[in-house]
């Protein structure tokens, strides 16, 4: 039993994780929310270094990127393969969590392609009006 019960935390801390990724990814902001006040860490990452507030921007819920950004969450913290939220949100085409991510401070060049490159690789220059003013 001793052997088996250390094993028991980390299966609860991944079953735990799984959740609130999933919570992110649905929009769930009220729940996710109180998740990171009861002390999720609010730039937790996945497998593939997305952060919480990566899955809700990349799934449009911007209620849940913006409760994220008020508990601390970087927003400029790419993941694994150098995506941001912001470049993420203009790819999926996410008016809201673009506006959001932006209020929020996200550098429009961070990232690989950043969300500048990725406006004008889908021809969005409604974006680039709000990422890139100075190029208008």
């Amino acid at each position: 039993m001793s052997e088996e019960h250390p094993a028991a935390p980390d299966a609860d801390v991944q079953e735990l994780a799984g959740r609130v990724f999933d919570m992110a990814r649905a929009g769930d902001s009220v729940t996710l929310a109180k998740y990171v006040d009861a002390g999720v860490p609010v730039n937790l990452t996945n497998s593939s270094g997305d952060t919480l507030v990566m899955l809700a921007a990349y799934h449009g819920h911007a209620d849940a990127v913006r409760a994220l950004v008020d508990r601390g969450a970087d927003v400029n913290r790419p993941n694994d393969r150098g995506q941001t939220p912001l470049a993420g949100a203009v790819f999926k085409g996410e008016d809201a969590v673009v506006a959001a991510l932006v209020d929020a401070g996200a550098d429009p060049s961070a990232g690989q392609p950043s969300a500048i490159d990725a406006a004008r690789m889908f021809g969005r220059d409604d974006y680039l009006g709000i990422l890139d003013p100075g190029a208008h």
